[in-house]
C-alpha cells in the first residue's frame, strides 16, 4: 500500500511540468513558455543582478562613463545652434530660428569649398601613406633576429609620439624652414635656397610626412599585439612547404592583421574629415588659407574667431553626420567581404 502522506510519482511530475510551463520552477530560476525554452530575463532585473555580483568593476567604469555623457553627448544637444541665428548675448533660447539657412550658406560660400577639398585630399593622403605605415614598421621589427636593436628602434620611433604639435613644427622649421639645415646646405653648395615649410604646393605631402613621423612609432603598439596572437605553427608550415620570407608575409602574417587592420581603418574612416587641428593651425600662416585651410581651421575661423556660430555649427554637424554614415557603411561592407567588422 502508499503511504497517504505521500503524492504520488505521476502527481509530482505533472506538478514540475506544471510549474515549469508558467515560469515557476524554482530550480531553473527563470521563466519557461510552453515550448520548454527559458525566458530571458529583463534588461532592469539583469543589469541589478550583474552590479550585485561585480559592484567594483561597474565602479571602475563609472568615471569614464560620465566623461563620456558630460563631454562628448550632451553637447550635442548645442548643435541646434546650427538651426539659429546664434550670439552667445542672447543664448540659445534666446537666438532667433532660422532653419536651414545656415546649411544653405554652406553650399554657396567658397571658404566651405576650399576647406573641404583641402581636408579629402589630405585625408585620402593619410590613409594611402599614413595609415599603412605603422603596419609595415611593426613587421620589419618582428622579422628583426636581434631583440636588443628592435627595442632599441621601438624606443625611438616611440619619442616623437609624446612631443607636442608645436615642438614637432619647431623641429621641422629648424631642418626644412628658410633658415634651417636643408637651406643652408644648399647655400654652401651654391644652389638657391628652399624653404619647403612656406611652400603650398608641397604643404599637403608636408603634413602627410609629420603625421608619419610623429605617430608611425605608435600606432605600431596596437600591431605587435596582433603579430604576438599568430601561432609560430603557421610560419614554420610555411616555411617547411617552401614559402620564403615574402610569401610568409603575404599569406601568414597580413591574414593575421586583417582583423585588427579593418578595425582600425573603420575608426580611420570615421574621422575622414578630421585631419589635425593645432598641427594645420600652426602653419596656416607660413603657406595661407588656401593651402593650410580644412574643416577644423574654418570653424575655429568662422565661428570662434569671426563670431557666426551658426554656420561653424552647421559645419561641425554636417562632419558629424558624414564621419557616422561612414563608419557604418564601412562596417556593413566589411562583414559582408567576411570579416568581423567594428561591431
Amino acid at each position: 500500500m502508499t503511504d497517504p502522506s505521500k503524492p504520488a510519482a505521476g502527481v509530482t511530475e505533472q506538478v514540475l511540468e506544471a510549474r515549469a510551463v508558467v515560469g515557476n520552477d524554482p530550480t531553473e530560476g527563470g521563466a519557461r513558455d510552453a515550448a520548454g525554452v527559458k525566458a530571458p530575463l529583463p534588461f532592469r532585473r539583469r543589469f541589478v543582478s550583474a552590479v550585485r555580483h561585480h559592484p567594483w568593476m561597474y565602479a571602475f567604469i563609472l568615471p569614464g562613463l560620465v566623461f563620456f555623457v558630460l563631454f562628448h553627448y550632451v553637447p550635442l544637444l548645442g548643435n541646434i545652434i546650427a538651426f539659429q541665428d546664434y550670439s552667445p548675448y542672447l543664448g540659445i533660447q534666446g537666438s532667433r530660428f532660422v532653419g536651414l539657412r545656415n546649411f544653405e550658406a554652406l553650399v554657396r560660400d567658397p571658404e566651405v569649398v576650399n576647406a573641404i577639398t583641402n581636408t579629402l585630399i589630405i585625408s585620402f593622403l593619410q590613409l594611402a601613406f599614413a595609415f599603412p605605415a605603422p603596419i609595415a614598421l611593426a613587421i620589419f621589427l618582428n622579422s628583426l633576429l636581434s631583440e636588443r636593436i628592435k627595442r632599441w628602434i621601438q624606443t625611438v620611433v616611440y619619442l616623437p609620439h609624446f612631443l607636442s604639435w608645436v615642438i614637432v613644427i619647431a623641429l621641422w622649421q629648424q631642418v626644412l624652414g628658410g633658415a634651417g639645415s636643408l637651406a643652408h646646405g644648399l647655400s654652401l653648395l651654391g644652389l638657391e635656397n628652399v624653404n619647403l615649410m612656406s611652400d603650398p604646393s608641397f604643404f599637403k605631402i608636408l603634413v602627410v610626412l609629420q603625421v608619419i613621423w610623429k605617430d608611425v612609432g605608435w600606432g605600431t603598439i596596437i600591431f605587435f599585439a596582433a603579430l604576438s596572437t599568430i601561432s609560430a605553427e603557421l610560419y614554420e608550415s610555411a616555411a617547411v612547404d617552401g614559402a620564403g620570407s615574402w610569401r610568409r608575409i603575404w599569406h601568414v602574417t597580413l591574414p593575421g592583421l586583417l582583423p585588427v587592420t579593418v578595425m582600425l581603418l573603420i575608426l580611420q574612416l570615421g574621422n575622414v574629415l578630421t585631419v589635425g587641428f593645432e598641427q594645420l593651425l600652426l602653419q596656416q600662416p607660413a603657406v595661407g588659407a588656401g593651402a593650410a585651410q580644412v574643416i577644423d581651421t574654418f570653424v575655429y575661423y568662422r565661428g570662434i574667431a569671426g563670431g557666426d556660430w551658426g554656420v561653424s555649427t552647421a559645419v561641425g554637424l554636417v562632419k558629424g553626420v558624414v564621419g557616422t554614415v561612414l563608419v557604418l557603411g564601412a562596417n556593413r561592407l566589411a562583414k559582408r567581404l567576411g570579416t568581423d567588422g567594428l561591431f
